[in-house]
Parts: structure tokens; C-alpha cells; sequence
């Protein structure tokens, strides 16, 4: 089979981004029997997606005029820019139309479920992608059973939804890179790390809860992430670091007393992941997908509740070494390798669709 994926989105740093360039890397790693064209619309970007992906197609066609083009006028069929192809793999902002066999992976209903967290226009955009997914889309991949229920809860057809779990991107650092890390950012003391700062990730709620489980303790919360509609005061004990490339992000990790990842919702939390990798313990929400990530191996606790998170970060300071050891256990069941084979089952079902 010819089978198209749309890459675009590896340029964001998000976590949309991390999913799109590990499956389509596994994904060339283990199937030597299918044809793969990977493309992507950008002007400015257009060198960074071609340093990941050498062989990759790039158009020169920005996000607005693909949201245009694509979401509302639903015009200018994919095959016109890369062929005719058996399998076509949209991506997280557009949905072409295609005579192929359609997948298209749904991260999060975050848009729809919180919109006054998010623009317009992303709202908006989101919106229009998802109508021509649910009348067009032969399968639908989602990363948890939660996001699932989202989509069915919209009417979607569970019958051609598809669970494919995601997996880490970091590893534990060793202590060599761990020093070299915090000795660039100027991190002296223990501290906790929280990834992203967003109303949705709820990164003020976090604070409050930090200093309220910290206080007459020698322990910093540093923030990983620009701030995105959230404005964060200076606050004694909590840092923001801004952008972290991945490497400097393994080595923080690995570094921490723990992870706080307390989210109001999350279509998975590959972070989550990323901590038991990295052999640090996790406090997280135990609403949404992130139960279903972590299993057995986080402290839970109620992302609306400050007193909550505060006692589940006052859990893993006092000590969580069998946490910790959960965490390294439940981590093993999750692969990039497994996320792509998974994948591929679906790609192979085109086979057999009538």
C-alpha cells in the first residue's frame, strides 16, 4: 500500500508534535512492506520539517490557508498535491479531502470541552476538522478509552474508533548530565518540576498548592513551558523556565523530587509517562485519560481542590519510593514501537474495507 501522513505539526513543540514525528519515525523503522509519503504545508518552517524528515514533501501552504482551504471550503483533494495514495493519515488541524482509505488521530476534545481557555479561532478550527472527520473518517485513532468516550459522547461511531496508547519520549539521565542541566539553568536546591503553564494545566492552582505542602522546606517549583493565557507573578520558591529542549527536559526530570501534573484535563499525558521513565514520582489528576496512563504507579488527586494537590505533593516529598518503583514497572508496558504497530493494524484494515 501507498499510505500518506501529514507531518506538519513536528515543528510546534507540542505534544501533538512529539506523537507525529515518533510514529512516523517507527513507522519506517518496522514496515519495509508499504510506501510512505510524508508531507506538510509550511513557508518559514519549511527547513526544519525537511531536516527531520530529508525525503519529506513540503508545500508552501500556511495553517490559515489550509484551515481555508481544507476545514471550511473542503476543496482541492490531497491526491492533487501528492498522488493517489491507498491510505491518507490527516493531521491535528486539517482534513483534506481524499479518496483514500481516511485515519486521522484525535488527541483531545480540550477546544470543545474548555473554549473560553482557548482562541477563537482555534475553537473554530477545531470545530470545522472534526465535522469533516466524523463524515468522512473510516477510522479514528485516539490515545485513551477517555477521549473515546469524548467522541462518542458527540455522536461519533465508536465502531471505527481505535485506543492506540502513546508512550515516553524521555529516558533517566545520568547524574553527570543531571549536574550539567541545573548548573545551567542555576538550580541549587531540591526541587519539584510541572510541565506546561496554562489555565488548563492549571498551573495556578499548582502554586498555591506547592507553597501550601512546602512551606519551611528548602524546595523550588520550577515551571517548564511559556506562559500561554495564564499571567504568572513572581513568587518566591517558583521559577519559570520558558522553552526547555527535550535533552535539557530529561535531565530536569530526572533531576526532580517529582512531577506535579495536575491538569483539569488531558486527552493523555504523555508526561506522565515521561516521569516513570525518567524514575520520578507523579502526582496527577484522577480525572480524564490520566488514571488510565498512570495506573496503579501516581498519587491522584482533585484538580479543583488546592488542599488535594497540596496533600499529594506533601505524599511524594515525604517519600515515594514505592511509587517510584511502579512507576519504573508501568512504564515498560508502553513503546513507540507498539504505538506504531498498532497503527499499522489500522492502515491495514483499508485492505478489507468496502
Amino acid at each position: 500500500m501507498k499510505i500518506a501522513i501529514d507531518i506538519s505539526q513536528i515543528v510546534y513543540g507540542t505534544g501533538v508534535s512529539i506523537y507525529t514525528r515518533k510514529l512516523a519515525e517507527s513507522l519506517l523503522m518496522i514496515d519495509r512492506e508499504n510506501e510512505y509519503v510524508l508531507f506538510g504545508g509550511a513557508l518559514r518552517r519549511r527547513q526544519e520539517i525537511l531536516k527531520v524528515f530529508p525525503d519529506s514533501r513540503i508545500f508552501p501552504i500556511p495553517p490559515t490557508a489550509c484551515d481555508i482551504l481544507w476545514n471550511k471550503l473542503h476543496m482541492l483533494p490531497i491526491e492533487k498535491l501528492i498522488g493517489p495514495v491507498d491510505v491518507f493519515h490527516s493531521s491535528d488541524w486539517t482534513e483534506p479531502p481524499s479518496s483514500a482509505f481516511k485515519v486521522t488521530t484525535v488527541h483531545d476534545l480540550y477546544p470543545l470541552k474548555f473554549p473560553k481557555l482557548v482562541h477563537p479561532k482555534v475553537l473554530d478550527t477545531h470545530r470545522g476538522k472534526l465535522r469533516w472527520v466524523k463524515k468522512e473518517s473510516k477510522r479514528i485513532i485516539v490515545p485513551s478509552t477517555s477521549t473515546k468516550y469524548d467522541l462518542t459522547s458527540l455522536g461519533f461511531n465508536e465502531e471505527i474508533i481505535r485506543v492506540i496508547p502513546e508512550a515516553p519520549t524521555l529516558k533517566r539521565a545520568n547524574d553527570e548530565k543531571i549536574a550539567e542541566v541545573k548548573k545551567k539553568y542555576q538550580i541549587r536546591e531540591d526541587y519539584l518540576i510541572s510541565i506546561g503553564v496554562t489555565q488548563l494545566k492549571n498551573t495556578k492552582r499548582i502554586i498555591s498548592a506547592f507553597h501550601l505542602a512546602t512551606a519551611g522546606k528548602e524546595l523550588k517549583l520550577i515551571l517548564v513551558g511559556r506562559p500561554a493565557n495564564v499571567k504568572i507573578e513572581p513568587e518566591r520558591n517558583v521559577r519559570i523556565l520558558g522553552h526547555v529542549p527535550q535533552d535539557d527536559l530529561e535531565a530536569l526530570l530526572s533531576g526532580s523530587r517529582g512531577l506535579v501534573f495536575a491538569s483539569l484535563y488531558e486527552g493523555y499525558g504523555i508526561p506522565i509517562l515521561d516521569a516513570f521513565a525518567c524514575g520520578v514520582p507523579v502526582v496527577t489528576s484522577g480525572v480524564g485519560s490520566m488514571p488510565e496512563v498512570a495506573g496503579d504507579a501516581a498519587e491522584f488527586v482533585d484538580p479543583n481542590s488546592t488542599n488535594s494537590i497540596a496533600e499529594g505533593i506533601a505524599r511524594i516529598v515525604r517519600g515515594a519510593k514505592a511509587l517510584t518503583e511502579k512507576g519504573t514497572r508501568r512504564v515498560k508496558d508502553f513503546s513507540w514501537e507498539k504505538t506504531a504497530k498498532m497503527t499499522l493494524d489500522v492502515y491495514n484494515e483499508a485492505k478489507n474495507y468496502k
